[in-house]
C-alpha cells in the first residue's frame, strides 16, 4: 500500500473485503475514503460490529463485484482473492469493466490470486491461477505491471496455498 502511494487523502476500495482486518488498518491510519465491497452480508456485519463507532467511516457495499453497484472513483483498488474465483469469461470482463470505471487514471490495482502452483479449487470452488504476467495480460493494455510478490498463505487448517500479489498502475 505504501508503494502504491497511500496517503490519508487516498480513496481505497477493498473488493471481497468481508470481515478482513485490512479495513481496520486503513481506518486506524486515518484514511477517510474507504469502502468494502462483499457479497456476504454476515461478513460485513461482523466487520462493522468489530469496528464499532469507526464503522461509520466506511462505505459498506453489499454487492457482487460483477453486478451493478456504484461508489466513488478510487486511487487504490485492493482485491485479495476475488478475481481468481471468476472462472467464466463474462465474469472477468464485467470485473474489468468495474475496475476501469472506478479506478482513477494513474491509480493502482493490487490484486492477489492463486499462483500457477496454487490450488485448483478453494472451498470446493474452481479457480483460475495466474502468474503476474498472465494477470497483467488478462487485465489488458490499460494497465502496467509494476511489481509482484509471491506469498504462501497458511489456512486455518494448517495447509499452505501459493498466492501472488500484483501491483498494476492504470494508464
Amino acid at each position: 500500500m505504501q508503494a502504491a502511494g497511500l496517503t490519508t487523502d487516498s480513496c481505497v476500495i477493498d473488493i471481497g473485503g468481508g470481515e478482513s482486518r485490512f479495513i481496520d488498518a486503513l481506518v486506524a491510519r486515518g484514511i477517510h475514503c474507504v469502502g468494502v465491497l462483499d457479497i456476504a452480508r454476515e461478513a460485513l456485519v461482523r466487520a462493522q460490529n468489530r469496528l464499532g463507532e469507526r464503522a461509520a467511516d466506511v462505505a459498506w457495499i453489499l454487492a457482487d463485484v460483477t453486478g451493478m453497484w456504484s461508489w466513488k472513483d478510487v486511487d487504490i483498488w485492493h482485491d485479495r482473492a476475488v478475481f481468481h474465483f471468476l472462472t467464466e469469461r463474462h465474469e472477468r470482463e464485467t470485473y474489468k469493466q468495474r475496475l476501469a470505471e472506478h479506478l482513477k487514471p494513474g491509480g493502482t490495482a493490487i490484486v492477489a490470486t492463486f499462483a500457477p502452483d496454487g490450488p485448483e479449487k478453494c472451498s470446493g470452488l474452481p479457480v483460475v491461477r495466474y502468474s503476474a504476467e498472465s494477470l497483467a495480460a488478462e487485465l489488458g493494455g490499460g494497465f502496467t505491471l509494476i511489481e509482484s510478490r509471491p506469498h504462501v498463505h497458511t489456512t486455518p487448517w494448517g495447509t499452505t496455498q501459493a498466492f501472488q500479489y500484483s501491483r498494476l498502475k492504470k494508464r
